[in-house]
């Protein structure tokens, strides 16, 4: 059986990749605050992935709309637009958008 040693012994190695961690684990210590991040700010035009369900009555209508309107030459036709055009002014009634 292999001989055992003291955990605070392990710190002597040269192996650590960060030993201020390891001995604030060891000796149970808390950790300095790392500040966070600064927020990243929200670029107007740079378009964020969601994914939603629509009643079929909704969708079918907004599909309908989006194709008539491209093959009419209509600005907006695209249903990303289309739902810009209709979120942005309710969003801004209710005060989630400034």
């Amino acid at each position: 059986m292999a001989d055992r040693r003291r955990l605070a012994e392990g710190l002597d190695t040269d192996e650590l990749l960060d030993r201020k961690a390891a001995e604030a684990f060891v000796f149970n210590k808390p950790l300095p605050a790392v500040p966070s991040p600064a927020p990243v700010p929200v670029v107007p035009g740079v378009r964020l992935p969601l994914t939603t369900r629509l009643r079929a009555d909704l969708g079918l209508a907004l599909k309908r709309a989006s194709l008539e309107r491209e093959m009419a030459g209509t600005f907006p036709y695209q249903v990303q637009e289309i739902l810009d055009a209709v979120l942005e002014p309710w969003l801004r009634e209710h005060g989630y958008l400034e």
